[in-house]
This record gives structure tokens, sequence and C-alpha cells, in this order.
């Protein structure tokens, strides 16, 4: 067993996943910190994850540790869907969606629509290990403004439709309260091409199952399928949920081989994380998230 300790080491950085419950990490550097218009950021070099951004004090990516999730919110739709062309990023500054998008050599055009400025500024200049790249790919347009706004107004008035929307948000406070509620979904809904998905993170069934729970209800609501998997996200320290909806695409109906059969066929070969039984693996629930969920 490891030696007990009962006080956070000096410089510690902290996060609390509930009220009465978190994680830290410390032996870090900070390399820059400050406040944009909108929230607090910090990119800091670790030992564990090597450059790691948070924001408003909350763990957002990190270099070693971003495939975990950027893989699982865009592969898990992406690789279910027949030829995706178009996407929709809201949030996502950080790049790392955006890159695993243009890995799809069907993918034409990624639209990135990103509230905070200074998440892409931070990101171009320290985490280029997240992106590699995608943030000045001429495949993807970066739109420095309010998604919500975006999706409610200025994409409906275009005619913008998307193949995958893929919301890489932060927590549902604050400024991204507004873009879990049923009627952003519902107005995400109306972008899509026929055949399209939305995926997104539904938080962590451990620490916050109403969340959990709430938002499934909300998908559910709206869309005629809603598939919630589960992976361990190291740098958010617990389970972590995703969620991936639509009317017509089902990524539960693709078997393991299909999956890497995608993968190979589509030239998507560096993946670290997501593969054919792992895909397929984590659409099945423990029972107590099946009863979380019914």
């Amino acid at each position: 067993m490891p030696e007990s300790k009962t006080a956070l080491p000096a410089g510690a950085l902290a996060e609390y996943l509930c009220e009465d419950a978190g994680y830290f990490l410390h032996g870090g550097r900070l390399l820059e910190s400050g406040h944009s218009a909108w929230q607090a950021y910090e990119v800091w070099e670790t030992p564990r994850f090597g450059r790691l951004f948070r924001l408003d004090g909350c763990f957002m990516t990190s270099e070693r540790d971003e495939f975990h999730y950027h893989e699982n919110i865009i592969h898990v739709p992406g690789l279910a869907h027949p030829r995706p062309r178009s996407a929709l990023i809201i949030g996502g500054g950080d790049g790392g969606s955006a890159e695993e998008l243009l890995k799809y050599p069907t993918m034409e055009r990624i639209v990135l629509a990103e509230l905070d400025e200074k998440v892409v500024d931070i990101s171009r200049r320290y985490l280029h290990a997240v992106h590699r790249g995608a943030l000045d790919d001429p495949r993807v347009d970066i739109r420095i403004g309010d998604g919500l706004r975006y999706v409610m107004e200025e994409a409906p008035a275009r005619g913008d439709r998307y193949d995958l929307i893929v919301l890489d948000l932060t927590d549902p406070v604050g400024p991204a309260e507004a873009l879990y509620a049923t009627e952003f979904f519902a107005a995400c809904r109306a972008l899509l091409n026929a055949g399209g998905a939305l995926s997104l993170h539904i938080g962590t069934p451990v620490y916050q199952a109403e969340r959990v729970q709430a938002l499934v209800r909300r998908l559910r609501g709206v869309f005629a399928h809603v598939s919630p998997y589960f992976l361990y996200i190291p740098l958010y320290g617990s389970l972590w949920g995703l969620a991936c909806a639509s009317d017509t695409l089902d990524p539960q109906a693709l078997s393991a081989s299909e999956v890497d059969a995608r993968l190979e066929a589509r030239g998507i070969a560096t993946l670290q994380h997501l593969n054919g039984a792992v895909y397929c693996a984590q659409f099945a629930l423990p029972n107590h998230l099946r009863a979380l969920l019914a």
C-alpha cells in the first residue's frame, strides 16, 4: 500500500469533482495564467501529463492524455457515419477535436465556434501536441463568438447543415450551461444532415450521477437514438460519460470487425485508445449504470 498522506503537497493542483471528493496533481511548473473576458486560464508543465491546460480551476486537456477524450468524442459518431464531409464543433478551442476530424479523408469543412479567443491563442502557443496544426488547417473555419447564437440564429439563417456536431464544452455551469439545455439540443438536431449525429460529454456517473441522468433524459427527448458510453479518463480523475445522439445513426449497430475495417479503409491508423473491440465494449453498461439511465 502507498504511504498515507493527509495534507496536499505545496503547489498541488486540485480539482473538486463534487462537494466532497476530488483529486490532485503536484510537481507542476506554471507557464502562464491570467483572465480572459470569460474565464481564468492556466497552462502548466507537469511530470504526469506534460503540458496541461485549466479553465476556472478545472482540468481541460493535456498533451499526454487528450487522446482518451478526443478519439472517443469524434470517432464513435465519425466511424458510424458512412461518409462524414462536414462538422461543427461548439467549443473545442484546443483543436483536439478538429485534429481527429481531419483524419477522415472525406472531411471537407469544419466550423469551430469557440467563445473565448484566448483558448485558441493558448492552444496555438502551448498545445501543438494536442491540435497538431489543425487550428491552421484551411478546412477549419474558426469563428470566435457565442456558440449558442451560432446554432440558434446564424447557422439557420445561412442554411448551414452538418454531418457531425460536436459539443466540446466545459461543464454545464456558467457560460456553457445553456448549451446543455433541451432547446439547444433541438436546435443542433435541426442543423444535422440526414444520417447525422451529435456527440458530447455528459460527466462522471460516480460524482455527478444526477447530471449524467438529466442530460441523457434531455437527449432522449430530442433524438430517436441516444447511445451513452463510458471510459476512464485519467486527467478527469474518474469514469467519464459521453453520448452519441441521432435520429438514424446507431453506433451500437457496428461490430468490432466492422469498426476495424472502417478504420483501415479510411486510413485512420494512429489512434492510441480506440479500436473495434474497445468501440463496442464502451457501450456495455454495468448494472448500476443501466439503472441510472433506464
